[in-house]
């Protein structure tokens, strides 16, 4: 079988199985039957009954993957077309951003010690709430392994889109601002995926959030990290 062959039949699958989790999510809007949680464990299940090895299916499935990138570019449009919504909103947006960052260094931080994580698992945990074309570039960056980043990352981003509607409307968040910074930020792409079926501003803040959290999580990483290593040494 042909390397394009592969790919193909393993971009359909994909496909399929992913579009068919989202009608039985709709069917049945429960946490469990999430695609971003329902396709992976079919995905899986079926890597075991063909006895697949994950390298196989890593490189059936190697077109998505390519399309991460360009998908992560064309947020990019949204951000063109709210422009002045964002200039008036700045200020909240900074604000909003350094302090979401900040958490999540110090969650990272915590959850390694509960673990027990040694200096290069913290510093790879720490981009793990960006997107992950630019969290694997943060990860060389600031000295963490890339592909033990990009596992802290899909989790992250999963999670946080299952659980992230919820926490919106538990919290009443009406405000396209607060709506789409808290996915943008919590749940990166996989959050302003979520945020653009709220509406294009909330797409458009949890763009901008997404965008502005690998920035500046590279500047509080450049600043922390040797005080954070130490703790860990501790």
């Amino acid at each position: 079988m042909t390397t394009a062959l592969i790919i193909l039949i393993g971009t359909i699958v994909t496909y399929v199985i992913y579009r068919a989790s989202k009608v039985v999510y709709k069917k049945w809007p429960m946490p469990f039957f999430h695609p971003l949680l329902l396709c992976p464990l079919i995905l899986i299940g079926i890597i075991q009954l063909a006895h697949l090895q994950p390298s196989d299916y890593a490189l059936s499935s190697s077109l998505w993957t390519h399309m991460l990138g360009p998908a992560t570019v064309a947020f990019a449009i949204p951000i063109y077309k709210h422009a002045p919504l964002l200039r008036k909103n700045i200020m909240i947006i900074l604000t909003s951003i350094a302090a979401g960052t900040l958490v999540a260094i110090g969650s990272s931080l915590l959850l390694s010690l509960v673990m027990r994580f040694n200096g290069d698992l913290l510093i790879s945990l720490l981009p793990r709430s960006i997107t992950t074309p630019i969290a694997i570039e943060v990860s060389k960056t600031i000295g963490g392994l890339p592909t033990l980043t990009t596992v802290f990352v899909i989790v992250t981003g999963v999670t946080g889109g299952i659980i992230g509607p919820y926490v919106i409307r538990l919290m009443a968040l009406k405000s396209p601002v607060a709506r789409g910074l808290a996915l943008g930020m919590g749940a990166h792409g996989v959050g302003t995926n979520k945020a653009m079926e709220y509406g294009e501003q909330e797409g458009t803040f949890s763009t901008i959030g997404m965008i502005m959290a690998a920035g500046m999580t590279l500047i509080w990483g450049g600043l922390l990290i040797p005080s954070l290593l130490q703790i860990t040494i501790l």
